[in-house]
Order: C-alpha cells, then sequence, then structure tokens
C-alpha cells in the first residue's frame, strides 16, 4: 500500500503559530527547527542545559534560550532534538514534571517512544516530526525557499488535534513543501536503524573498507585502491540519488552495468540477506536498543575502541593524504560545519 502524502495545502499553518514551542537541544536538528520555526511565525525557545556551549550560538542566531525546565514550563510543544542516549535522563528530570494536560511532546526520531524508555502522561499528544535528512539541509533549503521531505507520526491523541498539529509543525519548518509522509514511531525508528545498520553506515563502511583491503592485499597501490572503492562511491550514490538504481545503471558503461547485475548478487548472497533479517529481529525485539544503552551507560568502552579501531584503518590515511590534494572537498566540509549548528 502507498504511504499518504500531505502537502502545504493539507497543513493549517494556523495551529502551530498559535502554540509556544520549546526545542530541547540546539544540534543539528535542534538548529534548523528552531529557526525555521521562528521565520515561520512560531514563538520559540531553545531549552539548554546549564552551561551549555550551543547558547551562544543559539544566541547569535537570534533566539531566545531558556534552561530546559524552564523551557519546558514555557511551552505547550515541547520537541526533543538530543542524542537518543540523553533523552530519558533529560525528560524525567526537566521536562516530566512540566507535562500538563493539553501539551503535545515531539519527537525527530522515534526511539524512545518505540522502546518505552519514555513513557509520558495519557492526557498530552505524542508526535513525531521527522525530516529526512540532516540538519543543515533542512535549514538550507527552508532558506533557499525549498523544504526537505518529513515524517509524521501519532503514538497518543489526547487533544483530538495531534494529527493536525504535526502536520502544521511539518509545514512550518518546510517539510510540506516537499512532501509529508505518514508512519508509525514503530516503523520509523525500526526502518531508520536498519537501514543505517545495514547499509548506508555499517554495509557500506564495511564493503568499502573489504574492497580496498582486497586491491592492497593483491599488491595494487593503495591509492588506486582508495579511488576505485571509496571516492567514486559519491559519482554512483548521486545517479542512483537522481535517477533510481535503473537511472544509475543507464548512465554507467555496459561493461560497468554487466559486472554489477552479474557480481552483484554474488556479494550481497543470500547468506547476506538472512544476516540483515537476523538484524532487522534484533533491532525488532528491542535488542539492540538495550545494547546501545548498556554500552552508553558503562561508559562506551567497547564502543570507543571500535571508533578507534575503525579511524585507524589504512584508507583513512590514504584518503587524508589524497582529499588534501582536492582542496574542493575540504570548502565543501566547511561550509557544512558552517551551518551544522554543532
Amino acid at each position: 500500500m502507498a504511504a499518504k502524502m500531505y502537502y502545504e495545502a493539507d497543513a493549517d499553518p494556523s495551529i502551530i503559530r498559535g502554540r509556544k514551542v520549546a526545542i530541547i537541544g540546539y544540534g543539528s536538528q535542534g538548529h534548523a527547527h528552531a529557526l525555521n520555526l521562528k521565520e515561520s511565525g512560531v514563538p520559540v525557545v531553545v531549552g539548554l542545559r546549564e552551561g551549555s556551549g550551543s547558547k551562544a550560538k543559539a544566541e547569535a542566531a537570534g533566539l531566545t534560550v531558556m534552561g530546559i525546565a524552564e523551557a519546558a514550563k514555557w511551552a505547550n510543544v515541547i520537541m526533543l532534538t538530543m542524542p537518543d542516549t540523553e533523552q530519558k535522563a533529560t525528560y524525567e528530570e526537566f521536562i516530566k514534571p512540566h507535562m500538563r494536560k493539553g501539551k503535545a511532546l515531539a519527537f525527530a526520531h522515534g526511539f524512545n517512544i518505540r522502546f518505552k524508555r519514555i513513557r509520558p502522561p495519557k492526557s498530552v499528544d505524542v508526535i513525531m516530526i521527522a525530516p529526512k535528512g540532516p540538519g543543515h539541509l533542512v535549514r538550507r533549503t527552508y532558506t533557499e525557499g525549498g523544504g526537505v521531505p518529513a515524517l509524521i507520526a501519532i503514538h497518543q491523541d489526547a487533544s483530538g488535534q495531534a494529527h493536525a498539529l504535526a502536520l502544521s509543525y511539518a509545514e512550518a519548518i518546510g517539510g510540506a513543501r516537499a512532501g509529508v509522509i505518514e508512519t508509525s514511531f514503530a516503523e520509523e525508528t525500526e526502518t531508520d536503524l536498519f537501514g543505517e545498520q545495514v547499509v548506508l553506515c555499517g554495509g557500506l563502511t564495511s564493503l568499502v573498507q573489504a574492497g580496498f583491503d582486497t586491491l592492497v592485499e593483491a599488491g595494487y597501490q593503495p591509492e588506486m585502491a582508495y579511488f576505485e572503492c571509496l571516492h567514486e562511491v559519491k559519482l554512483i550514490v548521486d545517479l542512483m540519488y537522481e535517477e533510481g538504481i535503473a537511472g544509475m545503471r543507464y548512465s554507467i558503461s555496459d561493461t560497468a552495468e554487466y559486472g554489477d547485475v552479474t557480481r552483484g548478487p554474488r556479494i550481497v548472497s543470500p547468506k547476506v540477506k538472512a544476516e540483515m533479517k537476523k538484524i532487522l529481529k534484533e533491532i525488532q525485539s528491542g535488542k539492540f536498543a538495550k545494547e546501545w544503552v548498556a554500552e552508553s551507560e558503562m561508559g562506551r568502552n567497547n564502543f570507543n575502541q571500535l571508533r578507534k579501531e575503525g579511524a585507524e584503518h589504512p584508507i583513512e590515511e590514504v584518503g587524508a593524504r589524497l582529499r588534501s590534494m582536492m582542496p574542493f572537498l575540504g570548502a565543501g566540509k566547511q561550509k557544512v560545519a558552517d551551518v551544522s549548528g554543532g
């Protein structure tokens, strides 16, 4: 069944403009939500912890900053945008005491609701507005008159207006300009984690490293291996992003396409797909969530070790040296950093 799509004509902009919104956190998503809402005429504040390094950034952008508890008390829509592992403690300490009937608790990702880490009172709306892009892109496209597609979901509809509120919020941050898809907290969370682990991050980085290692171990120059297994990934991904897989195949050479359709299935074989299904079950059962939360609460020793090993992989040294010869890459990175909101 095709997903239901909403656009600007389907939203009532007055709903969110008649509410008071607190954005808790001022990182990638937080800064984009706060600024886009403000410029759409929505009363908005940013809630930050005492001593947060983001306070100066938010104030310099013209936003009002409050402590998290103060912001939660002031607002009647509270949007959590900080990291998943920090949300429960923040909610329990600063926000829960101020969750009154008629308020709405909003999320940009469903993790803490899906895995029951946060249990809001039944008297409040619980909604999700999740742009399908990084915060700097949400912000930039809005300033250019466009928008990034967004997801909305309703976990609790205490007011009878939760859906209209979520859609109004999505419109105010620019999502309805591109299209808003209705989903559920469970579907968004499970597919998001699966995509990150199996394809976008885990699958892709492991594939790139294994390809690089295979060529280097066979005696090829590391620089050649880097270009063939990492650098050119963007060319292919951009083609797929713009034209789909069939469009990408149309644009590459016949030799590349024949290698694609005959050798690709040998790499991502039925055995690999079976492992994907195991990973999906770990996500659905909550096993991954429990593992990740426990890892964070115990100091992230294993995570930090794996991160260190990844940073020390030979592809990183080769890549850093080659990228330093391509100044246009550094310029693009700096541009992203400047607008990310940290």
